[in-house]
């Protein structure tokens, strides 16, 4: 490893998928190490992964890191939102972690929306109207389904949290991850005893929220990870509150994101307070906000479809009035959490190619028709798009964006942006500088910019129209 002009930090993204490490030079942003090991998550019904499996993946990526981890100041971990990780007395795991994408909560979901005044007074209460990917909807229909687990339950935490804790021993989280709970209260920043009464969810279980600057802890012994004891370790927060870190965001740049979910987001400076439920009013890791519209179907969604019909994912062709909406988990935007995937147009000349294509416009649909409500009245509607995550450097992920939305995109260079927002927060305990302009220090946005071409109404119409009238169909639970 070749000498680091200033301290160094790490920055882990904890994901559905994987745990992620990087070791960050603070002073340039050089990444000096980096490691990665997976995790395994359940199928069928459910999504569910052993929080425990989170811990020895980020033991393995910091193995990996090699002594550049040992000598790191400060550590954040930044990961997936909503997950349910319910502990018992000891600190372990009563069941495996319920994850932000498994919807059995939907029934619940909808319960609590009708209970506690309906839609509009959950958004000016939390920010949110709470789907089943919230996590006061995962532990209501814990209490429901497994009350013997909910019993044994001495603390709730979501997924950064656990790791977090596990490192310094206290119970800690931050207003960003907080905010995707459904139990956080954005009106008052803090806890919503109502709502928690109302799911019989004992506020003492919850983890102190940990202010933006604030140190969580330092690390504790009996660990088996390359950390020196007194370590810093920043609060942490969810995996978008931290990819807005890692790109240095301010208030009014869209950024779309193309992961396991999608996601459409913007920091803003106002609380956001949607109604309809399309726009979750997230916090950000700095004190602004982070209103943010998501998907479940993305990325995976379309390899699947790519497979399905024996293609190279890039295997695209223009398409002639195919539609095709990849619902294959249920859906969180628009809100059919029982809906399945549905083609509509097939013709003798349809070919697979325009199959693939179609796929890849059903995905992004969505989240280009939330972008305007995330976006404030004074949003520059002609910046750039932000393109991030794994699908970000998938050409026909980009012409796709390109075409749909009208807008020029922006690729960032930056890789694993979610461990290098972590990386910017634990720099910032260090520095005392507000971790969004440690990112642009680091130039992080960095990347080639693809000229805007002429919107595609009319694929956008026909998609609209052919969701409008199946609505009835996708709004039904599979049998």
């Amino acid at each position: 490893m070749s000498a680091a002009e200033g301290p160094l930090v790490v920055g882990v993204d904890t994901s559905t998928q994987s745990t992620k490490a990087l070791v960050v030079d603070a002073s340039t942003g050089r990444v000096v190490a980096s490691g990665q090991a997976p995790h395994t998550v359940s199928s069928g019904a459910g999504r569910e992964s052993d929080p425990r499996q989170w811990w020895e993946a980020l033991g393995e990526a910091l193995r990996q890191c090699g002594d550049a981890a040992r000598e790191a100041a400060a550590v954040s971990i930044g990961g997936q939102q909503h997950g349910l990780v319910t502990l018992d007395a000891r600190g372990e795991p009563v069941r495996p972690a319920l994850l932000w994408n498994d919807v059995r909560s939907a029934a619940q979901a909808g319960r609590l929306v009708e209970e506690l005044g309906g839609p509009k007074a959950w958004a000016e209460r939390t920010g949110s109207v709470p789907g089943a990917s919230f996590t006061v909807t995962k532990w209501a229909w814990l209490a429901e389904h497994e009350p013997e687990a909910a019993a044994a339950t001495a603390a709730v935490r979501l997924p950064h949290d656990y790791l977090t804790e596990r490192l310094t021993g206290e119970g800690t989280t931050d207003r960003g991850d907080a905010s995707g709970t459904g139990w956080w209260a954005s009106a008052t920043e803090d806890y919503d005893e109502e709502i928690l009464a109302r799911v019989g969810l004992d506020p003492a279980l919850l983890p102190r929220v940990v202010r933006p600057g604030e140190v969580a802890g330092t690390v504790r012994d009996g660990h088996d990870l390359p950390f020196a004891k007194g370590t810093l370790v920043a609060c942490g927060t969810g995996d978008n509150a931290a990819a807005a870190l890692g790109l240095g965001l301010r208030p009014g740049t869209p950024v779309l994101s193309l992961g396991t979910s999608g996601t459409v987001y913007a920091v803003s400076t106002r609380r956001p307070a949607d109604p309809t439920g399309t726009v979750a009013g997230f916090a950000d890791a700095r004190g602004d906000w982070l209103p943010l519209a998501c998907t479940l179907n993305c990325t995976l969604a379309v390899d699947r479809i790519a497979a399905l019909l024996g293609l190279d994912r890039e295997a695209v062709e223009p398409g002639t009035g195919v539609t095709l909406l990849p619902y294959l988990d249920g859906e969180r935007t628009p809100a059919l959490p029982h809906a399945s995937g549905l083609l509509h147009g097939l013709r003798h000349d349809t070919t697979p190619g325009q199959l693939l294509q179609a796929a890849y416009d059903g995905a992004v649909h969505a989240l280009l028709g939330a972008l305007d409500l995330v976006l404030d009245d004074d949003a520059d509607r002609d910046a750039p798009l932000l393109l991030i995550g794994g699908g970000a450097r998938g050409t026909a992920w980009q012409q796709t964006v390109r075409r749909l939305s009208g807008r020029p995109v922006q690729v960032p260079e930056a890789r694993e942006l979610v461990a290098l927002g972590a990386a910017a927060q634990a720099a910032g305990l260090l520095t005392g500088e507000d971790p969004a302009a440690v990112a642009r220090r680091w130039d992080t946005a960095r990347g080639p910019v693809l000229k805007s071409v002429e919107r595609d109404e009319a694929t956008m119409e026909r998609i609209t129209g052919v969701l409008s009238d199946a609505a009835p169909l996708l709004e039904k639970e599979s049998r």
